[in-house]
């Protein structure tokens, strides 16, 4: 058999197992691409490969990338956990908050376990950890980047509480600056009955500094997480969510006085990442 012919046998078999792990028949997904079940079965053999006018449909009816598709050998690549030691972060952040006398941020880290501690973190691959890890990695995060600022940090530890612990933003004991902040960034303060209320949850974010510098944050965090927790179709939402709506978060950051070079690593690491999904996805 000629090398064509292997990659052809190839591309056939991963065309006949995502078929039937979406459940399809030939005639089915012949049905959806327009095509008889004959050309199917001609694929999945190795006889023919599908043209270019059919490969978008097919990768889409099959929930695949064009890569999946067509690369020479697939990788079987092992997930391994990126930072998963909610108890080591909560410890820095604490002695943090203790030697510069950071009084929001203390509050608020006792209020984190109580709120979060018995909320799992979703995971696809079986990695057991707290959802406390979320926000005590964003608050590690802007501590990083030199952000060394109570709000800042009080706002990364309770951004999540209004909307996935049921509390209400005056109950935080917060600021009214870290208070509006969270509560622009949580999506249960909007109806989703709303056609438009995604454009008028960043446009409100856009308004106020740090609950776009939260809000960046929280997506290089959950870009970072993606291929742990999220489907096929959330990463590709989430990219494009992101492509739309993140510069001009990014932007208002910049503008801050004193968060230039806080700017200036959430566009590299948001945006990388970002370029890298598109291409991937």
């Amino acid at each position: 058999m000629t090398e064509n012919g292997k990659m052809n046998k190839v591309i056939g078999e991963r065309i006949k197992a995502a078929r039937l792990v979406k459940g399809l028949s030939q005639e089915k997904l012949g049905d959806l691409l327009g095509v008889s079940f004959q050309a199917v079965s001609s694929w999945e053999t190795g006889k023919f490969i599908p043209d270019s006018d059919h490969l978008a449909a097919l990768a889409k009816a099959l929930d695949l990338s064009l890569d999946a598709l067509f690369v020479d050998e697939e990788k079987n690549w092992e997930l391994g956990r990126i930072n998963y030691d909610p108890e080591h972060m909560f410890t820095r952040v604490k002695v943090k908050a203790e030697e510069k006398g950071m009084f929001q941020t203390l509050r608020v880290l006792d209020l984190l376990r109580p709120a979060h501690g018995a909320q799992p973190r979703k995971s696809k691959y079986g990695f057991k950890a707290s959802y406390t890890v979320h926000p005590l990695t964003m608050a590690c995060h802007a501590l990083a980047m030199g952000l060394v600022d109570d709000d800042v940090l009080a706002a990364c530890l309770a951004h999540d509480m209004v909307e996935d612990a049921h509390m209400k933003p005056e109950d935080l004991p917060v600021n009214d600056r870290v208070r509006e902040a969270v509560r622009l960034v949580s999506k249960n303060m909007y109806d989703p009955n709303d056609p438009d209320w995604e454009k008028k949850y960043f446009e409100n974010i856009r308004e106020n500094p740090l609950a776009c510098l939260v809000k960046c944050l929280d997506r290089v965090n959950n870009l970072a997480g993606m291929a742990d927790a999220f489907s096929r179709k959330k990463m590709i939402r989430y990219t494009a969510e992101t492509d739309k709506y993140y510069p001009a978060l990014l932007e208002v950051v910049k503008k801050t006085h004193g968060w230039n070079d806080a700017w200036w690593l959430l566009r590299y690491q948001m945006m990388t990442m970002v370029e890298t999904f598109k291409r991937l996805l």
